[in-house]
């Protein structure tokens, strides 16, 4: 079956490999245009303005399809025709990106429509590993992970089932060859000098072999990254070391330009450094310089590139597509069951953080768990979203009135739990485009914020009508959560573990990997708790929601710069979209909220204002803190540029 494959690939023309990624892609620019197939098999750096705007765009339009605002679409899009020598100009909404790119000679315009949004924090991740190896193998720095290995080494095995687990692997295995390495440049310092640079070249080779940039065919270099395998004598590796240029290897600091890389191999062995024209360095004084990572001139872009940068652009178009081809292939971390188990946690933890008591938590726990697992099923059929909500929130809501009613024949004080299934709804809460939409305004992207807020608002409306059907055929009242007289010690370490649990559930929901979960879960915890806490002692629900959300903030940057400083392992830097969202979503009012559409449905105006003003204040309070997090942790925030 493989030697038929391979066949066909050879004997089929150029212009097949964009034609058979076509029908994906049915809401933007056929890959299969003639400008973008003729420049199919090109170096993407000599390709057309067509080719390389087919990338950028199509990385946005990922990007935007993992459920990320409009200001980090952009931002993805600059990084990656930065390398490119591309300027683009992009109007993001909440389902289409119209891009214009230029190199300076040619101009394009290209438009990319989604049939629907959703959240896909996990794509949201790989994509800044695409965007840090695509930048480094083209010769620029990379602007996001510390260890460019990594996100070579992740970019090369998307097809790995858990990433995550890949990526923590490889991060480990590249501390052991950089502490083998430590230790023969200290056993190299004693010796003589021949054994000196003997030793070096060793290290050279090794390094070169692990890094090499984007040689698919390059079995040994795979072996090399999967198995930790001995490294074979020079001599056996001299025609290999004359075929990749030292500007290939990888240094530790991501933010290292490709000059500062080859003069720490310089080092390294003296006869590569002359061969690069590149002045001696220590690779110590290298790791600590740290370059702009977004250029202050796009005019520079326009420049002709030099013969030395080309050399480095060896990605072809082709094998760009390819890998985005596999980020927007992969198939869900976590079964529709296990979802479900997840919303089912996260539900419940949210209600005993509203106040509620075991027969609530259990109700909420057996309706958000059946109605998530029914959402996933659904959206399998690409069903309408709003549809999906209102049948799954009514099947939660009824699942969960049936379980306490069942309950009720044994303790009839379960049938006066009947607040309980709001939480059973609180799984559909739209917290992803809800704060990105904020986020989006905070940044004077009217546009987009105002589109996200409408969506998030459709998805309520939907939500609360459905949770009132309900409640008006089986002629529930819900009245609020009776107070649980817990001590305040043991209460406060109950919100700690539930908001761990909730935040924890919703990361889930989002597809985050186990390890981006347990992050923004502990975040969560403590921002949650502290905001609980602090309204235990009167302070206004809005001002504590606006502390917690800027905290969370504070957090996920101090998270983040721990991991770039070293302080933290090179895997579990994450995007602050992915850890601080979930960490606040638990946050929302859903409460409030379901309250307000009661009132109105009751036809009870002014209590339905009332609750309605209560939830957007604090709705909007959230968005808030975040955006001024970033302003003191962000340059790029701080200053209108």
């Amino acid at each position: 079956m493989k030697d038929v494959s391979e066949q066909k690939k050879k004997s089929a023309p150029e212009a097949k490999g964009a034609t058979a990624v076509r029908k994906f892609h049915t809401h933007s620019i056929p890959l299969d245009m003639e400008d973008i197939a003729r420049d199919w098999e090109k170096p993407v750096v000599d390709a057309g303005i067509a080719a390389k705007a087919s990338v950028i765009v199509r990385v946005g339009m990922l990007d935007l399809g993992a459920g990320t605002g409009s200001f980090r679409v952009r931002e993805m899009m600059h990084r990656i025709a930065y390398p490119l020598g591309v300027h683009v100009r992009a109007d993001v909404n909440l389902t289409d990106i119209e891009a214009t790119c230029t190199d300076g000679r040619n101009r394009i315009t290209e438009v990319v429509d989604l049939p629907t949004t959703g959240v896909n924090t996990e794509r949201i991740w790989l994509l800044e590993h695409f965007a840090d190896w695509f930048s480094v193998n083209l010769g620029k720095g990379s602007m996001y992970h510390v260890d460019s290995q990594l996100s070579d080494g992740v970019v090369k095995h998307l097809d790995e089932r858990d990433a995550s687990q890949y990526s923590a692997d490889l991060a480990k295995r590249l501390r052991e060859r950089a502490k083998a390495e430590a230790e023969a440049e200290a056993e190299a310092a004693n010796g003589s000098v021949d054994e000196a640079l003997d030793l070096a070249l060793k290290t050279k080779v090794l390094v070169t072999s692990v890094a090499k940039s984007l040689d698919d065919d390059n079995e040994e270099a795979h072996r090399l990254l999967a198995d930790s395998a001995k490294v074979t004598s020079v001599e056996d590796k001299a025609a290999e070391e004359k075929a990749y240029d030292d500007a290939e290897v990888f240094t530790g600091d991501s933010n290292e330009s490709v000059e500062s890389a080859n003069a720490a191999n310089a080092k390294a062995g003296a006869e590569g450094a002359a061969a690069n024209g590149a002045t001696a360095e220590s690779p110590a004084a290298g790791s600590t310089k740290r370059k702009n990572r977004v250029p202050k001139e796009y005019a520079e872009h326009f420049n002709e590139r030099s013969d030395e940068e080309k050399a480095k652009g060896g990605i072809t178009v082709r094998q760009a597509h390819e890998r985005l081809d596999l980020i927007e292939r992969r198939k869900p971390l976590y079964k529709p069951w296990f979802s479900g188990l997840a919303s089912a946690l996260a539900c419940a933890a949210f209600v005993f953080l509203l106040g509620g008591g075991p027969y609530d938590m259990i109700g909420a726990f057996v309706g958000a768990g059946l109605g998530q697992w029914m959402r996933r099923r659904l959206f399998a059929y690409h069903l309408n979203q709003f549809f999906v909500t209102f049948v799954c929130v009514a099947a939660a809501a009824l699942a969960c009135t049936g379980t306490l009613r069942l309950i009720g024949i044994f303790d009839p004080v379960a049938l006066s739990h009947d607040t309980a299934y709001i939480g059973a709804m609180l799984f559909v809460i739209p917290g992803f485009p809800l704060i990105t939409g904020g986020l989006d305004m905070a940044k004077i992207d009217f546009p987009s914020g105002i589109q996200r807020v409408a969506y998030v608002l459709c998805i309520i409306l939907m939500a609360t009508l459905a949770g009132w059907a309900v409640a008006v055929m089986v002629h529930l009242h819900p009245e609020g959560f009776e107070p649980l007289g817990l001590d305040p010690w043991v209460n406060g370490l109950l919100r700690f573990v539930a908001a761990f649990v909730g935040v924890w559930g919703f990361s889930v929901l989002f597809n985050s990997p186990q390890r981006m979960c347990l992050t923004a879960a502990l975040i969560g915890a403590i921002t949650d708790t502290l905001r609980l806490e602090l309204q235990d002692f009167n302070v206004a629900p809005e001002m504590a929601t606006f502390i917690g959300a800027f905290l969370a903030g504070i957090l996920a940057s101090a998270w983040r710069s721990s991991v770039r400083r070293g302080w933290l392992p090179p895997h579990l830097g994450y995007p602050r979209i992915c850890l601080t969202v979930p960490s606040i979503v638990i946050m929302v009012p859903g409460l409030y909220m379901y309250r307000a559409m009661w009132y109105l449905g009751s036809f009870q105006t002014m209590n339905a204002l009332d609750w309605a003003f209560r939830a957007f204040m604090v709705i909007i309070c959230l968005p808030i803190g975040l955006a001024m997090a970033r302003v003191v942790t962000d340059k790029s925030w701080r200053y209108d540029v």
